[in-house]
This record gives structure tokens, C-alpha cells and sequence, in this order.
């Protein structure tokens, strides 16, 4: 989901002060340590989950399906025998309406972690400047 908008990174301009730092050590320097595994999947890979998971969540809430209430409510869930299904406000759901806001959860997660990836894109275009100082060019 990714790929596409990190290609764009190729056509962006060099770092205004890319010169000015010493270069990388090839012996000592790795190009992917610790810190960047760490931030990738620890911090952004969390983010981007929360974001899903969170979108998930209030889209059920608005339709009725508040967090609480969706503990131990899979088998009934997925019975298309099951035609009424009550909500948190006494609302009965039939199988096919539960099937469509199920699917505009499973959409709504994988949108916000896109949306999510292209703010991470915007963030990563530089190591050291402000997307303010090196601009948005390309």
C-alpha cells in the first residue's frame, strides 16, 4: 500500500545539508539497526494499527455496536440464521445488514492505515530538516 507513494521518494530533491554531515562508516554503520527497526515497527507500526483499530471501533459505535457489547458476539455474528441481532440500543440487525457494516469496517481500517502511510511518507522525506525547510517538490 505503500509502494507507490514511496517511489515519489526517488524523485525528491537532496537534503539542503546532505554535504555538510560526514558520511557513513560501511564497517561500523550499519544501514538498518536497531533504532530503525525499533521506530518502524514499535512506533509507526503502532500508530498505524491504533489508527485501524480505532476507525474499526467507531464505525461499530455509530451503528449501534458499542466496544462492550462485542465481546462473545462472533457466533452469533457470522449465523445467517440469526436474523435478529440485537445492538446496544435494542435495534435488531439482520445478517446481511451485520455483513455490510462488517465490510465498511474492514474498508474504513485498511483507508486509515493509508492515510496513515502518507502522513509517514511526509514525515520520512528528510532525516534532519523540517518538511517546511526542504519544501514539498516533487
Amino acid at each position: 500500500t505503500d509502494m507507490v507513494p514511496a517511489i515519489s521518494l526517488a524523485y525528491e530533491a537532496a537534503e539542503s545539508d546532505i554535504m555538510k554531515r560526514q558520511p557513513r562508516n560501511p564497517k561500523t554503520d550499519k544501514l538498518v539497526n536497531e533504532r530503525l527497526i525499533s521506530i518502524a515497527y514499535g512506533q509507526i507500526g503502532m500508530i498505524q494499527a491504533l489508527a485501524g483499530f480505532f476507525t474499526y471501533f467507531v464505525i461499530l459505535a455509530e451503528n449501534g455496536f458499542l466496544p462492550s457489547s462485542l465481546l462473545g458476539i462472533r457466533v452469533f455474528w457470522d449465523d445467517k440464521y440469526v436474523n435478529d441481532l440485537e445492538d446496544s440500543y435494542g435495534q435488531q440487525w439482520t445478517y446481511e445488514q451485520r455483513k455490510i457494516v462488517e465490510f465498511t469496517c474492514h474498508t474504513a481500517f485498511f483507508t486509515s492505515i493509508v492515510i496513515v502511510q502518507w502522513a509517514d511518507l511526509i514525515i520520512c522525506k528528510t532525516r534532519r530538516n523540517s518538511v517546511f525547510q526542504q519544501g514539498m517538490r516533487n
